[in-house]
């Protein structure tokens, strides 16, 4: 059966939504969240219950396509030619079992609502700091977070799945029943079968305290250091994150901050006050603000300053094993230089605490590194992209002698693969598991090397 055949039989039993190219609207589903990223499926479809994802697959294999599962579009890597292309929002159920301290979460929820869910529980989600990334594709990508430290990757979290085998056979597994299908979910995403709902250990959060220093761009180099030399002694409880900013010149931002550039220091405490903890990095400069006192999810969230809408842009990451005196002082110079300019943002995340010992197996891990790097240049319409593109290679080569092989796979940048956050054993495990699993190869290979 031709691919235009199988998808015309499909939209005749398909109850939810099924747009092909042609038909009005498949311009905007067929996008991904960051806009610089062209995807071209065979089609999107938006099933409304299990027996349309059942159809889906028995489409993709009647028709030698692939299915490819894709809930908010985030983490969209571009290749999606000869695939269906699923989104996941009408699997949206949601459930706290406060006595278990674990969330049942549907495939096409985000993160947002399970953080209003669980305020003022005394509880919290592995989330990430962004409301509207779905909870699936972050935990089943690895997901670093705020609480990472002390609760480990969201991936870490992740206790069973809901699972639609290609067969078509829909189980709940965890790592009794299935524990190297768990080990895949736990960061290569779902390309062991389509997961229609996650189960995710909760994060005791009745203490929950957060601290935010700024420092003038001058002292970059001296509050890095400080933060630094703060890893070695910093308590699991203490999470901590770095930005430096470089704000653009543009007239929708806020006069403080339009054409400014600055340095943060961030930090998020399970266990209280933890002032004692930041004495050092107070004395690294000048302070220009300092806010510190109990907070919460829902407050993070708020403050969180990633954009709630589909925008186009760049970005490059690597996890670091050191920071050293040579490296800190290579980014703040390079940092300083005009030309730099695309570049936006360059945060530090401190690693560590629980990530050292994950509590389940799972092909994500970051147990070898110290420092998690990320630096954004968005794309401006009418701005060539060319030397954001250029700036993101000198950020690389500038932290590259101290980066370490493997990264998060949520972390990796387009174009990139699974190569970069496992071994090659990993990967060799990761493809007899979806061997067994998915025989036929209905289901895209996601980010795992051809």
């Amino acid at each position: 059966m031709s691919a235009s055949e199988a998808l015309a039989v499909l939209r005749r039993s398909f109850d939810g939504s099924l747009i092909l190219p042609g038909d009005d609207g498949f311009e905007d589903a067929r996008k991904p969240w960051n806009l610089s990223i062209e995807q071209q499926p065979a089609a999107v479809a938006s099933p409304a219950h299990l027996d349309d994802l059942r159809h889906v697959l028995s489409a993709a294999r009647d028709a030698g396509l692939r299915v490819a599962v894709q809930p908010s579009g985030h983490g969209a890597d571009g290749d999606l030619e000869g695939a269906v292309l699923v989104r996941m929002d009408r699997f949206d159920d949601l459930e706290v079992d406060h006595d278990a301290h674990v969330v049942r979460v549907g495939a096409g929820v985000r993160w947002g609502r399970v953080v209003d869910a669980l305020e003022g529980s005394g509880w919290a989600a592995p989330s990430g700091s962004s409301p509207v990334v779905s909870v699936a594709g972050y935990t089943l990508g690895g997901g670093h977070s705020w609480l990472s430290r002390t609760a480990g990757l969201g991936s870490d979290n992740l206790r069973a799945a809901w699972v639609l085998r290609t067969d078509g056979i829909h189980e709940r597994i965890d790592d009794d029943s299935d524990p190297e299908a768990m080990w895949a979910l736990r960061g290569a995403g779902g390309i062991v079968g389509i997961v229609t709902a996650l189960e995710i250990d909760l994060v005791p959060a009745a203490e929950l305290w957060g601290a935010s220093l700024m420092f003038d761009a001058a002292d970059t180099a001296a509050a890095i250091g400080a933060v630094r030399d703060l890893a070695a002694s910093a308590p699991p409880t203490l999470n901590v994150f770095m930005n430096s900013m470089r704000m653009p010149d543009a007239p929708q931002l806020p006069a403080a901050i339009r054409g400014k550039s600055f340095f943060t220091v961030q930090a998020l405490s399970t266990a209280g006050d933890a002032g004692v903890h930041l004495a050092g990095v107070r004395r690294a400069g000048a302070l220009r603000g300092e806010s510190a006192g109990p907070t919460s999810p829902a407050t993070l969230v708020a403050q969180s300053t990633e954009p709630t809408e589909p925008t186009a842009g760049r970005g490059a990451s690597m996890a670091l094993g050191t920071l050293d005196d040579a490296a800190i002082e290579a980014v703040a110079e390079f940092r300083q230089r005009p030309e730099q300019w695309p570049i936006i943002g360059i945060e530090f995340r401190m690693l560590g605490g629980a990530l050292d010992t994950p509590r389940r197996a799972g092909f994500a891990s970051l147990e070898s590194a110290g420092w998690l790097v990320y630096a954004l240049a968005p794309l401006f319409p009418g701005v060539p992209a060319a030397a954001g593109d250029a700036s993101l290679d000198g950020f690389r080569k500038v932290l590259a002698p101290g980066a370490v092989h493997r990264t998060v796979p949520t972390f990796l940048s387009p174009g990139q693969a699974l190569d970069l956050a496992g071994s090659a054993q990993d990967l060799a495990r990761l493809r007899a598991t979806r061997r067994r699993c998915d025989p036929e190869g209905v289901l895209h290979e996601g980010r795992l090397p051809r």
